[in-house]
């Protein structure tokens, strides 16, 4: 199957009730044979808005996180593991993940990432480990079904604790470091 067929039975899916509340279905943005994929937790109202992933106030300290360490925003995919907005922007509830898993999991087999980023302990902890711990493990890496995979700070959580800007900062080096490894 296609990514643009994945996209058009995910924009048609009924399978929890976010869907009912939607305005655009977030599915993902950027260069379809990636070598580095973002994943997030689910969109904000910004994301709802447009339809692409990481647009708000957070999406744009992550873009200069990206430009900062060297990577162009068009050269990476990014999505969500949710692909419509929880209300009042909350953490998805497992049913609802549960719901949106298989669509991210066939995103991840059509682009083929060598590197997967999780943004924020959400995605950690539902890509990586249930017991993740973003304060303790950010920026630690681990191999996974083939990819290399690390998690760091979310970047609403930069804006709202500022001290952590530096910690992301050492991870996006470090992200950009293995990325520049494997080309």
């Amino acid at each position: 199957m296609k990514l643009d067929q994945t996209y058009e039975n995910c924009r048609s899916c009924t399978a929890c009730p976010l869907h009912k509340t939607k305005t655009n279905t977030v599915f993902g943005t950027g260069n379809e044979n990636a070598d580095l994929m973002f994943i997030g937790e689910a969109p904000g109202e910004k994301e709802d808005e447009s339809g692409i992933p990481f647009v708000g106030p957070a999406g744009k300290l992550f873009d200069k996180y990206l430009e900062y360490v060297g990577i162009e925003r068009d050269e990476v995919y990014i999505a969500n593991i949710l692909k419509c907005r929880p209300p009042r922007n909350r953490d998805p509830l497992p049913d609802e993940e549960n719901a949106c898993i298989g669509y991210l999991r066939e995103q991840v087999r059509l682009i083929k990432p060598k590197i997967i980023v999780c943004l924020g302990r959400v995605a950690a902890k539902r890509l990586i480990s249930p017991d993740f711990r973003i304060t303790a493990q950010h920026g630690k890496w681990f191999d996974n079904k083939g990819f290399k995979i690390c998690a760091v700070y979310h970047p609403s959580a930069l804006l709202r604790d500022t001290a952590k800007k530096a910690d992301m900062l050492t991870d996006m080096k470090n992200i950009k470091d293995v990325y520049t490894s494997l080309k």
